[in-house]
């Protein structure tokens, strides 16, 4: 599919890509229209889903049966009155009834807004008055639907709510709640939606109508909420073709919750114009990394994207029971990668593992291009359109070697992947676009070969004794000590110093607290990095505070400290 937006395809190597990559919008681009319904003609008996979940059920889908199964949903919802431009929120979790909803909505013309099943009753409720949302589709699973009824005195916009089976496997939910429409019984008995013409196509949606949402975790303030236009999807042409690799009829498995934006990265769109099926793997149980193997070995996944955390778990398993041999190519973003983590997987499977860089206002921002080398750590170079340069605060450009805020130019306007708005809230949208960038509030060097290597938020400096720490840079060193699984570093106020490094983290297995090894840990890091970086404060915790999307509360923690 690809081949049909882009001009060329056969780089040579990134400076080529970088100078010559570029991307064909169409008019009234609609993602399930002009990708997905074309492959349902082109090749419509290949599989384009593979879901399993953890009872041992395994579904496939078809192009062809995608597109069935599409249009029969988008005509339920048409006769429930969900059309254009309408707000709908989508609490799936991992069950195939998700990638079927998206794509219905699409068809209408309608904006989706994937959210997370850990919403209680009061994230619902700002959730639906910030959007307006009007319906809700959601999974039949522990209190998700009982929040959501909850909200719904305090939510004057939410007309319509649709309930998916708790289990996905095609079954009517046996009873629910009042005001309950069933997503299978619903989709089961309508016709199928008629293809449009031309003309209505026009109708449906123009490029810059709003397609897709997503609120931010909100660590410091209430979730602001990013809306992506409908070229949104070929912004994603460069993550999963030349980052994460995916192979034309091969399968594809990145580690996220549909409520998440990474889903979207890596189990949808770039995916299926590359032609690469999807792999879902649906849990009921606490997930284990370790099962992610197991599907590897069974459904011969042939490229894989996850975060480190992830990998620093798998790495400290016995993978050498299980066939790997089906994947091809290996991805991370999120969160610092390690070197050991880098060199032990490397060693383990004899793949690289290949970071990226991106936000939810952008697709594939940086990254390491395909085979080219890998310096472990590295957030790579900048992805063709945003043209990444470094930042002084005076917007002079940074030299080598010095930390700057990563911006993104904008003398061509919006291009596709960067987000349209932030809905609503056009003051928050000048904070971050003015001066002719996009502003991207993180920091980060760049090295004399032109590879981009994250420091951290702009605004989570800490300031010891006149030096200024950026948290992530010793986060990454910390995750180089063997018998670190997880932190976060943060400021502890200190009365001589004003703040000093303080790290929280989590063990890996066969470590315990101890005072020697808080020494280690503190003698290691001042071996690595600049001696004025190490913790002079180390907490061992189970786990540490996150947000519903996954990301560590560092605010929680620093509150704690200054109590």
């Amino acid at each position: 599919m690809e081949e049909v937006f882009l001009p060329r395809v056969d780089f040579e190597n990134y400076e080529d890509f970088y100078k010559n990559y570029k991307v064909n919008v169409p008019e009234n681009f609609n993602f399930a229209y002009d990708v997905m319904d074309v492959l349902a003609a082109k090749r419509g008996n290949d599989r384009a889903l593979v879901w399993t979940n953890d009872e041992g059920v395994t579904k496939e889908f078809t192009y062809a049966e995608i597109k069935e199964r599409t249009n029969k949903a988008a005509q339920f919802f048409k006769n429930v009155g969900i059309g254009k431009g309408d707000m709908v929120m989508l609490i799936l979790q991992r069950r195939y009834e998700f990638w079927i909803s998206i794509l219905a909505l699409h068809k209408l013309g309608a904006s989706v807004i994937p959210a997370t099943h850990m919403l209680t009753k009061e994230d619902i409720v700002f959730r639906n008055n910030a959007a307006d949302i009007k319906a809700v589709i959601a999974v039949n699973d522990g209190d998700i639907l009982k929040h959501i009824d909850e909200s719904i005195p305090e939510s004057p916009s939410l007309k319509i709510r649709i309930a998916a089976n708790a289990h996905g496997l095609d079954q009517e939910n046996e009873s629910l709640p009042e005001g309950w429409l069933d997503f299978t019984k619903g989709s089961r008995e309508a016709a199928e939606l008629p293809t449009p013409t031309a003309e209505e196509r026009k109708k449906i949606n123009k490029n810059d109508d709003i397609m897709l949402s997503y609120f931010t975790s909100g660590t410091t303030s209430h979730p602001k909420l990013v809306a992506h236009d409908f070229t949104y999807p070929l912004g994603h042409i460069p993550t999963a073709k030349y980052w994460q690799q995916v192979q034309n009829g091969g399968l594809h498995l990145t580690v996220a919750d549909t409520g998440w934006g990474k889903a979207v990265w890596g189990k949808l769109y770039g995916q299926w114009i590359c032609e690469c099926a999807v792999f879902v793997y649906d849990y009921h149980a606490r997930f284990k990394p370790i099962d992610l193997m197991q599907k590897i070995q069974d459904f011969g996944i042939t490229s894989f994207c996850a975060p480190p955390t992830i990998y620093r778990f798998l790495i400290q398993e016995d993978l050498s029971k299980f066939n790997l041999s089906s994947l091809k190519h290996c991805s991370t973003a999120g969160e610092a990668l390690s070197e050991e983590v880098f060199n032990k997987w490397l060693q383990i499977t004899g793949l690289e593992l290949r970071e990226g860089f991106g936000q939810t206002e952008t697709t594939l921002s940086l990254f390491n291009f395909m085979n080219e080398k890998v310096k472990p750590g590295s957030i790579g170079k900048p992805s063709p359109y945003y043209n990444a340069v470094l930042l002084n605060e005076d917007l002079t450009p940074c030299e080598d070697g010095e930390v700057g805020e990563i911006a993104f130019p904008l003398k061509d306007g919006k291009f596709p992947g960067l987000f349209l708005d932030y809905f609503r809230d056009p003051e928050k949208k000048k904070e971050v676009i003015h001066d002719g960038y996009y502003f991207t509030g993180d920091t980060a060097w760049r090295d004399e070969d032109g590879f981009f290597w994250f420091t951290g938020r702009s605004d989570d400096v800490i300031k010891c004794s006149g030096y200024r720490i950026g948290t992530f840079e010793v986060e990454s060193v910390l995750m180089q000590h063997p018998s670190v699984v997880e932190c976060a570093v943060t400021a502890a106020p200190d009365p001589i110093r004003g703040q000093v490094v303080k790290a929280t983290i989590v063990l890996a297995k066969g470590f315990t607290p101890s005072d020697e090894l808080v020494k280690d840990i503190q003698v290691f890091v001042k071996k690595t990095t600049a001696p004025y970086k190490y913790p002079r404060i180390v907490e061992f915790v189970d786990e540490l505070p996150k947000t519903i999307s996954g990301k560590i509360k560092r605010r929680d923690i620093r509150q704690k400290d200054n109590k």
